[in-house]
Formats: C-alpha cells, structure tokens, sequence
C-alpha cells in the first residue's frame, strides 16, 4: 500500500489535474484487482484528493508569483498605480479650474 502511494504522489502535478471522479474510480479499479484492501481505498481517496489540492495551490500561487513579474518587467501599472494617477489629474483638473475661475474684487 505505501509503495502504491508513493508512486500515486510521485505523479506529482499530475494529481492536481485529476478529479476526484478520477481518483475514485482508479482507486476502485485498484480494489477490484486485488492490489488494495477495500478498507484502505477511502483513506487512499483523501489522501490523493488533499494532495491534490496542496498541489493545486502551489501551482496556483507559482502562476501568480510568474505573473506578477512579467508584468513588473513589462512595466505594466498596477491597479494601485491607476488610482495614484487618476488622483493626480483629478486634482490638476480642479486646479486649473481655479486659475482659470476669474477673481471678484
């Protein structure tokens, strides 16, 4: 059975792109041959499905992380960046409405 998991987890990314469908009816196809104790499948089931989603996780945030420096190499502003500007010229707009607003005397 260990041997079984380790070559499960060895798969690597590979259980990030399985389903839980999937992973159940490899693990039901494995009891049926004969190479797994019915008792075991459901605990071999979570473990393969938690895996998974660790898995799934880290991809996530490696795709994030890679991302996010293409886009600071490219130069590319951020959200924050936009409001910074927008904020700018919202200002620069009222300015110049102030200058060019003729003073009463």
């Amino acid at each position: 059975m260990s041997d079984l998991f380790k070559k499960a987890i060895s798969l690597g990314l590979g259980l990030t792109m399985v389903s839980k469908e999937k992973v159940e009816r490899i693990v039901d196809d494995l009891v049926t041959r004969g190479e797994l104790a019915p008792e075991e499948s459901k605990a071999l089931v979570s473990r393969l499905i938690e895996r998974g989603e660790v898995e799934q996780g880290q991809l996530k945030s490696l795709i994030l992380e890679q991302v996010n420096r293409i886009l600071t190499d490219l130069h590319v502003p951020t959200g924050n960046d936009i409001t910074i500007l927008e904020q700018r010229i919202a200002s620069l707009e009222s300015r110049i409405v102030e200058l060019e607003t003729p003073k009463v005397e």
